[in-house]
């Protein structure tokens, strides 16, 4: 896991880092929209001259097919840099938005990394339609500039023919932006409202999916679906309040728009009438009044998306500035380490303490559930080595002093609930497509009956959490995937739960000889482990009670034998 050290990240520095990375091909796109844009206008100030020239005594065919082959220019460069700004642009955006998803994602799968009060739903919409949202502003930009350009074109080609038309325009387009900018914070506030709803509603979706066999076992799944239309139904009040500020804004962009290209077609009629134009200026500036309407109605829209993109990245800051919870060391365990835990207290546990040799295999017994969870925790480092006390050492070096990523590649907790994934069966298996163990592996964890069911093989589909599969099924996966990482120190927690008592005591016999020489703790109430473990370590009121082997437990402590006898 590698850990953020840079300062805080507010929405307006991930802004500017998205701007500072896609430098070049912002300058190439504006260049390119720059180019566009600046043909775009140039049409109507080349008709207003054909119609100027046409209109004097001197015409010619040379003239004419001067002025048509300008024309074929304008347009050929309107085409051209059109598809090619937008396509470099559109790149820009789209990479952007995905160093962004990344980074987000990172974060996300660091729970120990950082001081983060949002659900995984949550963070899953800001990975999405926040980074996207946010990346705009590489297009956005770009694209003001050179409506800009339009705009200061046609204000100097209508200036020239009289300076109140170039006033005219430059007029309007300030008191249309400033009028726009003011509504534009309005849709900021709602949109980073409705992201936050809606980020809500992702992640009551996906308790209630990671529930729903649950909730259908006790009848909950109605109460549950009630809660979310809840939550959902905010979101589309919220949706509904963004749509409405939305249209507002748009209404209001046009009718601006509309104002002020029919002023200067007026004014450029009342000069013209008056003289002070010619005929020609008049066609251009009627011209220009028409085209202007879609470089204003761009620049009236940019403040919008900045609204918008900042309020994306101000959500996005909220995971990617959350202080780190924890400073983890950069040091390494030694290979064949030892595992030693010492008077760790935390939740169920009180003050626990024992000592698993390299190469030893040891089943805990919790006679509380909850006791159990919290070892696995602290072990898979779920938790900061400084939120409890006493020590977690590995070859004698304390937990805090090495590197997380260095540990879970040594130590290997492996949930009783673990995910499965949509794919096949050998990509829930070997995830990396690097382990040399798989066969091992699959005839270990006893999950050849489900390949030997399908014609593909380990190359059977598997649906999103497992849901062609059976329970079973899908805790043999699981622990086919644990024994196929091969780490130094696994650490199995309920691995059998929902295996018939025939299969788990061939799992316990040959997980215990697949990892012999291998440092293998299983934590535990099945007779099957306990008797295949070099020894038990017996984990009641949060102490070690008891350490011997499962056999002379069942001898000699009654207790015991009420745990585990089934």
């Amino acid at each position: 896991m590698t850990t953020d050290t840079q300062r805080p990240r507010p929405g307006a520095a991930i802004l500017r880092t998205a701007l500072r990375r896609n430098v070049g091909a912002m300058a190439g796109g504006t260049v390119l929209m720059g180019l566009y844009q600046a043909g775009e206008t140039a049409f109507p100030i080349a008709l207003g001259m054909i119609v100027e020239h046409t209109m004097r005594g001197d015409r010619s065919l040379g003239a004419l097919a001067l002025s048509i082959a300008a024309l074929a220019v304008i347009i050929t460069t309107v085409s051209l840099s059109w598809r090619f700004g937008m396509r470099i642009l559109q790149k820009a955006n789209t990479t952007e938005a995905h160093r962004w998803r990344v980074k987000v994602a990172a974060c996300g799968l660091q729970p120990v990394a950082r001081d983060v009060d949002l659900k995984s739903g949550e963070v899953l919409t800001i990975a999405t339609e926040d980074a996207d949202q946010t990346s705009d502003i590489v297009e956005v930009v770009p694209m003001l500039i050179s409506s800009l350009v339009a705009v200061i074109v046609a204000a100097v080609a209508l200036g020239m023919a009289d300076i109140r038309l170039g006033l005219l325009v430059i007029v309007g387009t300030v008191a249309i932006l400033s009028t726009l900018s003011v509504m534009s914070r309005r849709i900021g506030s709602s949109t980073q409202e409705q992201q936050a709803r809606v980020a809500r509603a992702g992640a009551k979706v996906a308790d209630l999916i990671t529930g729903l066999r649950p909730l259908h076992g006790f009848g909950g799944n109605h109460a549950a679906f009630g809660s979310y239309r809840k939550v959902s139904t905010e979101a589309r009040h919220q949706s509904i309040v963004v749509a409405k500020v939305n249209g507002v804004y748009a209404g209001t962009a046009l009718a601006l728009n509309a104002v002020l290209a029919g002023a200067v077609t007026l004014t450029a009629g009342w000069l013209a009438f008056d003289g002070r134009i010619t005929i020609g200026e008049l066609v251009m500036a009627v011209g220009l009044a028409q085209f202007i309407m879609e470089p204003l109605r761009l620049f009236s829209e940019m403040p919008k998306y900045v609204m918008m993109a900042r309020a994306s990245a101000e959500r996005m800051a909220l995971v990617l500035s959350a202080p780190p919870v924890t400073a983890p060391g950069s040091g390494r365990p030694a290979p064949g380490a030892d595992l030693e835990i010492d008077c760790v207290r935390r939740g169920a546990l009180n003050k626990v303490r024992f000592q698993v040799a390299a190469g030893e295999f040891v089943a805990i017994t919790a006679y509380q559930p909850r006791a159990a969870a919290d070892l696995a925790a602290v072990l898979a480092v779920n938790v900061p080595p400084d939120t409890y006390e006493g020590l977690v050492r590995i070859g004698g070096q304390e937990l805090a002093d090495l590197s997380v990523e260095a540990v879970r590649e040594h130590i290997l907790v492996n949930p009783y609930d673990g995910e499965i994934f949509a794919g096949t069966l050998r990509t829930n298996i070997d995830p990396s497509g690097t382990s040399r163990s798989v066969p091992e592996a699959v005839e270990a964890s006893m999950l050849t009956d489900v390949v030997a069911l399908h014609r593909e093989g380990l190359d059977h589909g598997v649906r999103d959490r497992g849901a062609n599969l059976s329970g079973g099924q899908r805790q043999r996966l699981s622990l086919a995937r644990a024994l196929a990482a091969d780490t130094e120190i696994l650490v199995l927690h309920d691995p059998t739960t929902a295996v018939d008592a025939v299969t788990e005591q061939l799992v316990a016999r040959n997980v215990a000889k697949l990892r012999r020489g291998r440092t293998t703790i299983v934590i535990t109430s099945s007779p099957a482990f306990l008797d295949a473990a070099d020894r038990v370590l017996v984990l009641a009121d949060g102490v070690i009670a008891a350490d011997d082997t499962h056999r002379n437990l069942l001898a000699n402590d009654e207790a015991y034998c009420l745990a585990v006898a089934r």
